[in-house]
C-alpha cells in the first residue's frame, strides 16, 4: 500500500520542507575554496538542531554492509556522484564541482534536497551540466500530475541528457517520502512516456536527476557509501521533495509554491 499525504500531512511536509532549505542555502553561502566538506557539515548540523529538527541521514545504514552513514549531509566532490561522506581532510578547490544532499524530519515528517553548485570559477561545460541537471529536475516536475506515470518523470530526466549526451545514472534512484526517509515506490532517472506506476493525488516524492559529462558507469568505493563515476568524469546531482495534489505538483522544497 502507497503511503498517500492528506492536505494536513502535505502542509507539515512543506514546513520541514522550508526549514531544509534555509539549512541547505547556509551551507550553499559558505562553499568557497578552502573550506572543508567537514565544515559544511557542521554547518548542516548546527542549522538543523537551530530550527528544533533532527538530521535524517546519519543512523541510514548502507545497502551493503549496514555502515551508518554518519554525516549530516552528503558531500559530493567532482567524480563522486552521491553519498560522498564529509571529512575536514577533504578540502575544496577552485574549479571543483561539490553536490549537497541533505535531510531532517521535522514534527514526525521528512524532507530532502540536492544542489550542485561550481567552487570559484569552474569550466563553461561544467556549469552547463549543472543547468541541464536542474532542468531536467524542472522537467520532470512539470509532469507529475495526478494521472501520469513513473515513466513520465523518468522520460522527462532521460531525454534532457540523452540530448546533451551526458551520462545518466540508472542505478540510483529517486523515492517517495514523508513518514519515512525512503519509501515506495522508487522513482528512476529514465523511462518510458505512459508506463510504470500511475501517479496519484497525495503522493510525496524526492526526484533527484544524477549526470555527468562522462557514462554512467559507477562504483561504490571501501567506505561503503561514496559513489564516483568509473571514468573519474564531473557528476552533479540536484533534488526537490513534490507533493502531487489536485491542483498539480508541489515543489515543497523551492518554494512551496504550486
Amino acid at each position: 500500500m502507497r503511503s498517500l499525504k492528506s492536505p494536513d500531512e502535505i502542509e507539515k511536509m512543506a514546513v520541514s520542507c522550508r526549514l531544509l532549505r534555509e539549512v541547505v542555502e547556509e551551507v550553499l553561502q559558505a562553499v568557497k575554496p578552502g573550506c572543508t566538506t567537514a565544515e559544511l557539515n557542521e554547518i548542516a548540523a548546527e542549522g538543523i538542531r537551530s530550527r528544533g529538527a533532527s538530521a535524517a541521514f546519519p543512523v541510514v545504514p548502507s545497502p551493503r554492509r549496514g555502515v551508518p552513514f554518519g554525516g549530516t549531509i552528503c558531500a559530493s566532490v567532482n567524480e563522486e556522484i552521491v553519498h560522498g561522506i564529509p571529512s575536514p581532510k577533504r578540502v575544496l578547490a577552485e574549479g571543483d564541482v561539490i553536490s549537497v544532499d541533505c535531510g531532517l524530519v521535522y514534527d514526525g515528517f521528512y524532507a530532502d534536497m540536492a544542489r550542485s553548485v561550481p567552487v570559484g570559477e569552474v569550466d563553461k561545460k561544467v556549469l552547463e551540466l549543472i543547468q541541464d541537471a536542474q532542468d531536467s529536475l524542472d522537467a520532470a516536475i512539470a509532469v507529475m500530475w495526478p494521472g501520469k506515470r513513473l515513466g513520465d518523470i523518468g522520460h522527462a530526466i532521460q531525454s534532457v541528457a540523452e540530448k546533451k549526451n551526458y551520462g545518466l545514472i540508472e542505478n540510483f534512484t529517486g523515492h517517495a517520502i514523508g513518514r519515512n526517509l525512503h519509501e515506495e515506490p522508487q522513482v528512476p532517472n529514465y523511462g518510458v512516456p505512459g508506463r510504470g506506476e500511475r501517479l496519484r493525488e497525495g503522493m510525496t516524492l524526492a526526484v533527484e536527476p544524477m549526470m555527468t559529462l562522462g557514462t554512467g558507469d559507477n562504483r561504490t568505493l571501501d567506505d561503503d557509501w561514496t559513489v564516483i563515476t568509473l571514468d573519474r568524469s564531473i557528476a552533479v546531482h540536484v533534488e526537490d521533495t513534490i507533493a502531487i495534489t489536485e491542483n498539480g505538483p508541489r515543489n515543497l522544497t523551492r518554494d512551496g509554491s504550486w
